[in-house]
C-alpha cells in the first residue's frame, strides 16, 4: 500500500467516524448555487466561499475552464437540482498560463511520463520514450490573460442555447497570494440575468 493511499484511507476513517447526520443531506444543493473553478491544490472552494457539505455544486477541472462537460454539469445543476446562480472562478498564478497547446502536444508525442520545467521556463521530458500523437486532437484550453479567460468562459456559458437567461453568472478570479476573490466586472456584466 502506498503512503498516499494509507494517508487517504486513515483520514477517511476519522472523517466517517464523525460523519453525523450528513448522510441525510438532500441531493440538491441547499444554497442553490454552483461554482466552476480550477483543480489547483491551492484552492479550497469550501473555505474561500464559506461552504459546508450540501451547500453548493463545485465543478473543477484544469484552469476552471468551461468545457462541454462543464456545460453538461451546469445544465444538470440547474434543470434537475435547482441551482439559480453560478460563479466562474479562475485564479492567479495558474499553471494553464505556462504552456500552450503546441507545447503539450509535443511533450505528449515524445513521452507520456511527467514533464519538467527548467529555470528558463522551458518544458522538457526527462524520459523520451513511449509518447503518442493522440494529444494533438485535444484542446487543453491554456490561456495567457487571466481576466480574459474569465470573460471568455462566462461568455461561453451565457451564450449556450441550453442555459436559461435568468441565471446570473458571476466572473471572478481567486488571488492565490491573498485568498481574496477579485471580480472581473466585464465578465459579470456579460453574465447578468436577463
Amino acid at each position: 500500500m502506498s503512503q498516499i493511499l494509507k494517508e487517504v484511507l486513515d483520514a477517511n476513517e476519522k472523517y466517517s467516524f464523525n460523519f453525523g447526520d450528513k448522510g441525510s443531506l438532500p441531493i440538491p444543493p441547499g444554497r442553490k448555487f454552483a461554482i466552476v473553478t480550477c483543480m489547483d491544490a491551492r484552492l479550497d472552494p469550501a473555505k474561500f466561499a464559506g461552504l459546508a457539505e450540501g451547500d453548493a455544486h463545485v465543478i473543477r477541472n484544469a484552469g476552471g475552464r468551461v468545457t462541454e462537460d462543464v456545460i453538461r454539469s451546469l445544465i444538470i445543476s440547474h434543470k434537475l437540482l435547482g441551482t439559480q446562480e453560478w460563479f466562474i472562478i479562475h485564479h492567479s498564478d495558474c499553471g494553464m498560463q505556462i504552456f500552450s497547446n503546441d507545447i503539450i502536444h509535443y511533450l505528449l508525442s515524445e513521452s507520456l511520463e511527467s514533464a519538467n520545467i527548467d529555470e528558463h521556463g522551458t518544458w522538457y521530458n526527462p524520459v523520451k520514450k513511449g509518447g503518442s500523437e493522440a494529444g494533438q486532437y485535444i484542446n487543453f484550453l491554456p490561456f495567457k490573460h487571466l481576466e480574459k479567460s474569465v470573460i471568455d468562459d462566462v461568455t461561453v456559458v451565457r451564450n449556450h442555447p441550453l442555459i436559461p437567461k435568468h441565471i446570473p453568472i458571476y466572473g471572478f478570479y481567486y488571488d492565490v497570494k491573498t485568498g481574496k476573490l477579485v471580480e472581473v466586472p466585464e465578465a459579470t456584466e456579460i453574465g447578468k440575468a436577463n
